[in-house]
């Protein structure tokens, strides 16, 4: 007797299929991963840019800035107000990312700036320029450079 019919996938239809998968999830896991990094580097952003409205309601309340400082530590970025946006910056930029915050000699300038973003680079705010992708903060001169 000869079977002339069979119900069923062959073994090269199973293994195109499995194939096709893989690519298209190799593919969807590639552009994830673009993704996620350029959303952590908004969220660092956006945590810096609220860091410049911080600043200015201290000053606004203060009147200065308090003073000269070259440390995210000390002085007017020592106030509890920043330790949350310090943390959400440092817990979104990528591992080893350093935080560099200073103000001028009169403490009225300052700058807070944030290296090795996922996306590579460094971020600096101050308020005098605003925010954008800098080198270095100046901790002399409080100003991004």
């Amino acid at each position: 007797m000869k079977r002339t019919h069979t119900n069923g996938f062959t073994l090269i239809e199973l293994l195109v299929v499995i194939a096709i998968i893989g690519i298209l999830s190799s593919v969807v896991l590639a552009s994830l991963n673009v993704a996620r990094t350029r959303g952590a580097d908004s969220s660092v952003k956006a945590a810096l840019k609220q860091m410049q409205t911080q600043v200015q309601n201290y000053l606004d309340s203060n009147s200065n800035l308090g003073v000269s400082v070259a440390t995210c530590a000390s002085g007017v970025f020592a106030d509890t107000r920043f330790s949350e946006i310090r943390a959400n910056v440092l817990a979104n930029a990528a591992p080893g990312a350093t935080m560099s915050c200073a103000t001028d000699s009169t403490a009225s300038k300052w700058a807070v700036g944030v290296s090795a973003l996922k996306g590579g680079g460094t971020w600096c705010v101050d308020n005098s320029q605003g925010w954008f992708k800098a080198g270095t903060v100046d901790t002399v001169n409080g100003v991004c450079q």
